[in-house]
């Protein structure tokens, strides 16, 4: 009786989900790669209406619209793989957003902390084992 309910138990698994299981064992790695190709597709999709936007197809009238959220997607689904964008100043220059700035804000606008670890210099000898005879138990 029990090995036909083990046998049920394996049976219920389709041959999808028993490959998906052999690729990527643990959940969290599974989430992760689904999490990535979201993000992949957003970044795509705001990409193309953007593109489109300013791009004009024969044959296709162009529609005017405001880019202002659809950028933002695009600016924050690119700081999600940690690319930064730049912005221009209105002397005609680039600047990063995010730079750090001054009281320990860094680039995501959370704490920061700089540690300096001060040494002398190191001298490596090499000695020979003052007893090298004895043997190390236990």
């Amino acid at each position: 009786m029990a090995d036909e309910l083990k046998e049920d138990k394996v049976d219920t698994k389709g041959p999808l989900q028993k490959l998906k299981d052999k690729i990527l064992p643990d959940e969290d790695e599974q989430a992760a790669i689904i999490s990535t190709f979201v993000r992949l597709g957003v970044l795509v999709w705001s990409g193309g209406i953007l593109t489109l936007n300013y791009v004009a197809i024969p044959g296709v009238p162009q529609q005017k619209i405001d880019p202002t959220f659809i950028a933002s997607v695009f600016t924050g689904v690119l700081a999600s793989f940690g690319i930064q964008t730049a912005s221009k100043k209105g002397d005609g220059t680039m600047k990063m957003n995010g730079n750090g700035g001054p009281n320990g804000v860094g680039k995501n606008g959370g704490p920061t902390q700089t540690i300096v670890i001060e040494q002398a210099p190191l001298k490596i000898i090499a000695e020979s084992p003052k007893d090298a005879d004895k043997k190390y138990t236990l």
